[in-house]
């Protein structure tokens, strides 16, 4: 299937490792111009060197902290000037772990800042443009913790699930305007936060993380954890022409994890 986004522009957050790479190098394979931002521009740089030569001409790095108005300031001002993009990858990386009754305020403030207003920022920046050529895609990557909580996870599931209902009341009002506004929910997809909250539950439970891994993927009925192409292959056509009349949606690519309907 021609998914007809090869001449367009999108801007990856956290496109240097885990879903954010994999959506970007999936948008790549597609003919998409992007624009790979990450904490530290180096290593987009270093994910080009990986890329076939086809691809590695429209991967461009772009240095963004979300923790830093500023460098959002100035992200999103570059971007404008270059005539903005038509496809926008929320995607932040997780918080730490946490208790819900044992988070420091402070913690709760900086994290909010960078997953969520930061977020709201860039949208809210990058959105006329789109809105005036009459097509755009705004896709969030949120946690399975917004529709089913994960336990010591409450500053992610506190956090992204603001996100989604922010991301629905969007959705209605630029609708008319060809942009459409999704939210892409992963299960256990495979990658190195995977991987680190599998070692810091096996250190709180006095087990190796590969029994922990093995416990998690007996509640998966697909009977594995995902692969970071299977979801970025998702993210891809919620960003192509074709997904034109999904909008407002919370999409799941976890395997049958979620148990909720």
């Amino acid at each position: 299937m021609d998914l007809n986004i090869s001449q367009r522009r999108a801007l990856v957050l956290g496109a240097s490792r885990g879903l954010g790479a994999a959506i970007a190098k999936s948008l790549l394979r597609e003919g998409v111009t992007v624009y790979g931002a990450a904490r530290n521009s180096d290593d987009i740089d270093r994910m080009r060197s990986t890329l076939d030569a086809e691809y590695r001409s429209k991967l461009h790095a772009v240095q963004l902290d979300l923790a830093d108005p500023a460098s959002v300031q100035r992200v999103t001002t570059a971007l404008l000037a270059d005539g903005g993009v038509d496809i926008l990858i929320n995607n932040t990386g997780g918080p730490p772990a946490a208790a819900a009754s044992a988070v420091d305020n402070n913690l709760w403030a900086g994290q909010f800042q960078q997953m969520a207003v930061s977020l709201f920022t860039i949208t809210q920046a990058l959105l006329p443009a789109m809105q005036e050529r009459k097509w755009g895609r705004i896709l969030t990557i949120a946690s399975s913790g917004v529709p089913q909580p994960i336990p010591n996870l409450a500053i992610s599931n506190a956090i992204r699930a603001s996100v989604v209902g922010w991301s629905k009341t969007l959705a209605s009002e630029v609708a008319a305007h060809g942009v459409t506004v999704n939210v892409l929910i992963p299960g256990r997809i495979h990658t190195d936060r995977v991987d680190a909250l599998d070692q810091i539950a096996a250190t709180k439970q006095g087990k190796t993380a590969q029994e922990v891994a093995a416990a998690s993927i007996a509640t998966i009925p697909a009977g594995r954890y995902g692969k970071p192409e299977e979801f970025a292959a998702v993210a891809t056509f919620l960003a192509s022409e074709q997904a034109s009349y999904v909008t407002g949606s919370m999409i799941r690519v976890d395997g049958g994890l979620i148990r909720s309907v």
